[in-house]
């Protein structure tokens, strides 16, 4: 229950006190809507990768199945041809002694 006509200094008023906390409210108001746009905007974007990510193994099944998996056009596509693939080597377990 301060007076309203509270000065302590020329630019300590309980006005521009008041003013200072409703410019900070307005500023907030703005950055949280624009962080919903951001969360809209990523959202939409994670859609379209993963769109993107089914057209683009469709696209290669589709180039896989016309020259086949072992062509110069399935590597040129994006893929590895089954030629070039490296085969998984299995260590045997080494026999110990009793």
């Amino acid at each position: 229950m301060i007076s309203e006509e509270l000065e302590l200094e020329k630019s300590l008023t309980l006005g521009s006190f008041t003013t200072s906390i409703e410019q900070i409210r307005t500023r907030l108001k703005a950055y949280n809507s624009l962080l919903a746009q951001i969360d809209v905007a990523q959202a939409e974007l994670v859609e379209e990768e993963k769109r993107l990510k089914h057209m683009t193994s469709d696209m290669l099944t589709g180039v896989a199945s016309k020259y086949g998996k072992d062509s110069y056009e399935y590597k040129l596509a994006g893929g590895t041809r089954r030629s070039e693939r490296k085969r998984p080597v299995h260590k045997s377990k080494p026999v110990l002694p009793d």
